[in-house]
């Protein structure tokens, strides 16, 4: 029998091997987006350590880290115990009430369990998954949660979090993305970053203070109608848009505006943003 050898389909020795011609344009475009992806990394890091409430937890994780994990819904996982007991909270820009999923992810009593057994059997490395009617390997069922993540879109979880010495899991963060946005590169992102965030989210809920966030002064209590134009607001619409979701006047969403200004005690839209992030009065 014949084997032919690689070398036999090579140039014979006597002639020169040429290399490829080298692409200038290419590795100068390569060099750029490896500096890039670096500094976006850097930045991020740095960001998290700037993290000592929820308002910039929420806004690190749903602003600069979206360079480099690309996300619709992040949930917060915390695991207290063996067994454990998880606490979870939810952080999105796509939709108004995030703590929605956060709240069905643990009404569904066997999401959490699941995803950290996966977790610990593939030795605490990030993993992805599609979930969703027929998905293969889906790891949540088709509960309220699952029901709700495809209603979103974003049905390819990533999973990572972190654990301590012994083995034991600290916290999970669970990334629902849009289906095919995670590949291996996002897993190791997810591997870089997730320790930082853990620390992040671990400093906002240390120096959280029930008695004080719900309660900014004796007149800043918003209405129903107050919070639901706060909330969209914060999703950047207009006064006239506002209006015709709610079907009032934009004068009166005007006349709303002007008075959860006063109760914040801010003198723009943005503040009002930021102070309602801060005091928790929007569920983001």
């Amino acid at each position: 029998m014949r084997v032919t050898t690689i070398e036999s389909l090579h140039t014979p020795a006597s002639a020169p091997v040429s290399a490829p011609a080298a692409d200038p344009a290419a590795d100068a475009h390569s060099a750029a987006a490896d500096f890039l992806q670096i500094e976006s990394i850097v930045l991020n890091l740095d960001a998290s350590l700037r993290v000592h409430a929820r308002a910039h937890f929420f806004s690190w994780t749903q602003g600069l880290l979206q360079s480099l994990i690309r996300h619709e819904l992040l949930v917060c996982v915390l695991c207290h115990g063996k067994p454990p007991v998880f606490r979870a909270d939810g952080f999105s820009m796509t939709t108004p009430e995030p703590t929605l999923f956060s709240d069905m992810f643990l009404r569904d009593t066997s999401v959490a369990p699941a995803l950290l057994k996966a977790w610990e059997e593939r030795r605490h490395q990030p993993f992805s998954f599609e979930c969703g009617p027929g998905a293969q390997g889906n790891l949540i069922g088709n509960g309220g949660f699952a029901r709700e993540i495809e209603r979103l879109g974003a049905t390819q979880l990533l999973v990572h979090g972190l654990a301590d010495s012994d083995g034991r899991a600290l916290s999970l963060f669970v990334f629902a993305c849009r289906p095919g946005s995670v590949a291996a590169r996002q897993a190791y992102l997810a591997q870089l970053v997730v320790p930082a965030m853990h620390a992040a989210w671990a400093r906002t809920q240390a120096q959280r203070n029930p008695g004080t966030l719900d309660k900014p002064s004796g007149q800043s209590v918003l209405t129903a109608r107050e919070q639901d134009i706060l909330k969209w607001i914060y999703l950047g619409k207009s006064n006239f848009e506002i209006g015709a979701i709610l079907k009032i006047s934009p004068l009166t969403v005007k006349n709303h505006v002007q008075k959860i200004l006063r109760k914040l005690n801010v003198v723009n839209r943005t503040q009002a943003i930021g102070k309602a992030l801060e005091l928790r009065i929007l569920n983001t």
